[in-house]
């Protein structure tokens, strides 16, 4: 039966007018999944049912059919193009050889995953404009299967539940509340019969919760806000008036953010649901709290009961948060044995650069330890949990810009870890990018944009690496590791064949041994991988997939240094490989020549430098901070709308907006928006006169 519930706009509606209908391959009913299935999904090896493959979160797969012998021997099986070059980071789940894939855009699609023919597509049609109230591209990052439908969030803030056999919509509601700048990202996990998804939207202005609702209906069954609202109104729970107390000055009136846009775990036998909040707002602890208190629940890992959405407990990683130090990062369950004592555990590589062990049950801290140099802090009190931060590292209140290591992007983030029971460690994707910050000069917020309180970016005279890090949770040690060209890359993979399988930001997917490191197989991919790979296995053959497309945060932000990791261009695509594979990829067309030939450079340098604060306040999100792109978005440098006032019908009227490109008119006029034209002409001008910049050029 199909029914859309009140409030979905028609063209939504109608999307199910673009599903391809194809008969599915014989055998069990589609997505027949369940708790049992979860929870015995090792009975089942060549299946890969939740987006971390069981509720543990830990990436591990038992099938061992392509392994450190063989792995030499992998080829491409089949791939599939898509129609959506932006970021990729979903993960595939593949039940009883069908795969179902979401793509940037919200897009769910479902292929045979033995011959890779597309059997449906599904487009929920989000409106592009949307895209400026998302802060890190268009993407998702996966969807969820129970009783025979598969659920997908999208950008635009609806949760939708599709039928598995035919992708036409079998409801859809909104998940997040409407007016306020809302996205969704996050892949829905599934406990009780209850799908559980949280909110993106931090430094838009939002107040963050988690919320469930009802597989079967749509209709939502509890919600728990991350951060307290106003104090003078009754609290929603006493955990809401526990948190109330570690806030100072009216927070309230900016949302105060904490939104949930990553990693959410279930322990079926302790029935909690774990998740990762992420900043607040605004970045600035000084502006958003008056430099008071630890701001609970931000940069926290909370654990709900599972039915009620009850808060059992927390365990704030970064109190009184000013580094956008989010705590979304993969929460990994593991039973470990610590100090010769069996332990229930859960795991995170936080952005902080911390790797904290924490008792899953109680949410009190085994043990933390930084598995990249840091400067901000010199440890973890293992009494209390707090970190001890080093002097002077708060720049709200030294006035001064500071640089930190890590910085936003993160010691680790989105990107997924994995970890094998057979080699004891955890595989994660590691980066390490310095970042300076400051107090901002005649702060006031805006409806569009940042609001951060905050001037950062990257800072340039400091080494960025990224690599892949083997990690050894019970001794909390480095095993291994495996260097990159840079940051950014891909999630990982880890399976009893003792392989680890990442992708990189240069555009390469890698097999190494699991226990040593050793690379034992690579293919170049024709454009970077971010995404985190997945296994699964057909009629007795074991395939690996993994979704190609770059975008995120960093290419976005950092155009100047994101080229370092070495990627060349998107192109967005679902690859699978297996033993013996002989598919080969098309040859990439070729890109068009970069020129630069800007109008003269006529501007007073005031306008100038009032264009580069509205262009970093309002632009360098998505088109690269010094207006250099990071291959995403549109290098402005080169734009032929910087001759002619096509520019002003892009920026205030949305010329564009089709495209993904809104109109700012609500907080630009004309004279801003030719401050910032004249700040873009002169960048131009000035990279073509130096050559600066050559070798990041798309």
């Amino acid at each position: 039966m199909f029914v859309t519930r009140i409030g979905i706009p028609l063209r939504a509606r109608l999307a199910v007018a673009a599903t391809l209908c194809f008969p599915l391959l014989a055998g069990a009913a589609p997505a027949d999944v369940d708790a049992a299935r979860i929870i015995n999904a090792d009975n089942t090896p060549g299946d890969w049912l939740t987006y971390g493959r069981t509720y543990s979160e830990q990436r591990f797969s038992p099938l061992s059919l392509i392994n450190a012998d063989n792995a030499k021997q992998l080829g491409l099986a089949w791939y599939a193009n898509l129609e959506t070059n932006r970021g990729q980071e979903g993960t595939p789940l593949a039940i009883d050889g069908v795969l179902y894939v979401s793509t940037a855009w919200s897009i769910v699609k479902a292929y045979d995953g033995n011959s890779g023919r597309l059997l449906w597509s599904y487009d929920p049609l989000v409106p592009r404009a949307k895209g400026v109230e998302g802060c890190c591209d268009f993407v998702n990052r996966g969807v969820a299967a129970w009783n025979g439908k598969i659920y997908v969030a999208t950008f635009d803030g609806r949760l939708v539940a599709l039928d598995a056999a035919t992708g036409k919509p079998v409801w859809s509601v909104y998940a997040v509340d409407q007016g306020g700048h809302y996205t969704l990202t996050q892949a829905p996990r599934i406990a009780h019969g209850k799908v559980i998804i949280g909110s993106s939207g931090a430094e838009y202005g939002i107040r963050g919760y988690i919320s469930a609702f009802d597989a079967e209906t749509g209709k939502r069954v509890w919600r728990f806000y991350t951060v307290p609202g106003d104090p003078s109104k009754p609290f929603e729970n006493k955990a809401m008036e526990m948190a109330a107390k570690t806030w100072s000055g009216e927070w309230w009136k900016g949302g105060g953010g904490g939104s949930v846009w990553d990693a959410i775990s279930y322990d079926p036998d302790l029935n909690l649901v774990y998740f990762g909040t992420g900043n607040g707002v605004e970045w600035n602890h000084s502006v958003r709290s008056a430099g008071q208190g630890d701001n609970l629940f931000l940069s926290s890992i909370v654990a709900l009961n599972a039915d009620t959405g009850e808060y059992v407990w927390h365990y704030q990683a970064t109190p009184g948060e000013e580094w956008d130090y989010d705590a979304v990062q993969q929460l990994m369950l593991a039973d470990l044995v610590i100090d010769g004592q069996p332990r229930k555990v859960l795991m995170q590589a936080n952005k902080n650069g911390f790797f904290y062990v924490i008792d899953r049950a109680t949410g009190k801290l085994i043990s933390a330890k930084n598995f990249i140099n840091i400067s901000w802090a010199s440890g973890v009190d293992p009494k209390t949990g707090r970190p001890i931060e080093n002097p002077g590292i708060r720049y709200d209140l030294t006035g001064k810009q500071i640089t930190m290591l890590s910085g936003p992007l993160g010691a680790h983030t989105w990107h997924a870890m994995s970890y094998s029971p057979k080699t004891g460690l955890v595989y994660i994707p590691t980066q390490e990018i310095p970042w300076w910050y400051a107090p901002s000069k005649d702060y006031r917020p805006y409806p569009e944009g940042w609001n951060l309180a905050t001037d950062s970016g990257a800072a340039p005279d400091f080494t960025v690496q990224g690599y892949l890090q083997a990690w050894d949770p019970v001794h909390q040690r480095e095993a291994w590791r495996a260097p990159h060209k840079g940051p950014w890359n891909g999630g990982t993979l880890a399976t009893a064949g003792n392989i680890v399988a990442q992708g990189t930001a240069a555009g390469d997917f890698n097999i190494y041994r699991a226990d040593t490191g050793e690379a034992l197989w690579a293919t170049p991919t024709q454009s970077a991988v971010i995404a985190p790979p997945m296994t699964y296995a057909v009629d007795g053959v074991q395939y690996i997939a993994v979704l190609v497309g770059w975008g995120g945060a960093y290419p976005l932000m950092q155009g100047v240094q994101s080229a370092a990791s070495g990627n060349l261009r998107n192109i967005s695509r679902l690859m699978v490989f297996k033993i013996g594979g002989t598919a080969s990829l098309p040859p990439p067309a070729p890109q068009p020549k970069f020129a630069l030939d800007p109008p003269p450079d006529t501007a007073s340098a005031e306008t100038v430098a009032a264009g580069e604060g509205l262009f970093n306040q309002f632009c360098a999100v998505c088109h690269g901070g010094g207006v250099v792109s990071g291959r995403v978005n549109p290098d402005l440098r080169a734009s032929r709308f910087l001759r002619d006032d096509g520019w002003f019908d892009i920026l205030l009227h949305g010329g564009l907006q089709n495209a993904g490109m809104a109109s700012f008119g609500r907080v630009l006029d004309h004279d801003k928006a030719a401050a910032i034209r004249a700040y873009v002409t002169h960048r131009a001008n000035l990279d073509k006169q130096t050559g600066g910049n050559d070798a990041n050029i798309p």
